[in-house]
């Protein structure tokens, strides 16, 4: 892999992390938000009888959203669940070809399989402007049904961010002695 390459990488992935993270950033003050909803509808219910489906349906909301845009994130700050039997004993080469197939063989085919399932599945909530069964509900359900298509994209390009990673350390020529 020649230099040229290596540094076009290294662009194309840092563009992707940079992005990715703040949108993971921006994210997770939705878990702020959740808590605060969630401590007023509590308020409102038991101290006041009032019940309000519009701020129940809100916490939904920012929970799928939250999980669905901050998961390239974390993914990207390598948070996520990982079995460590053979990882953990690996030298740096041999881990970053693991997650460099992983990358390839799992995440990016997934990625691409749920954006093409979920495409007419998002379209036709967005035809009829899909809402809630409630009355008083969030009537953006076809909205939140767009997420679907925003996770995985993002995660897409962090599974392409991380081939480009791995690949450059995988490919990379074994220095000479003395060097």
């Amino acid at each position: 892999m020649t230099a040229n390459w290596r540094l076009a990488l290294a662009q194309i992935s840092a563009w992707i992390d940079t992005l990715n993270h703040k949108i993971g950033r921006t994210a997770a003050w939705l878990a702020l938000a959740m808590v605060l909803v969630q401590f007023s509808v509590v308020v409102l219910r038991y101290v006041f009888g009032i019940g309000s489906i519009l701020l129940q349906e809100s916490i939904l909301y920012m929970h799928g959203v939250l999980f669905m845009m901050a998961a390239a994130d974390t993914f990207l700050q390598d948070a996520h669940v990982r079995v460590d039997i053979f990882y953990a004993q690996a030298s740096q080469k041999r881990k970053a070809l693991i997650d460099m197939l992983g990358c390839l063989c799992l995440i990016l085919p997934f990625c691409i399989l749920l954006f093409a399932v979920s495409l007419d599945y998002v379209s036709l909530s967005w035809s009829v402007r899909e809402g809630s069964r409630e009355t008083s509900g969030i009537q953006g359900v076809y909205l939140l049904k767009s997420v679907i298509l925003v996770f995985a994209v993002q995660m897409g390009l962090q599974a392409l961010s991380g081939i480009f990673k791995n690949a450059t350390l995988v490919f990379a020529k074994p220095k000479a002695v003395g060097q």
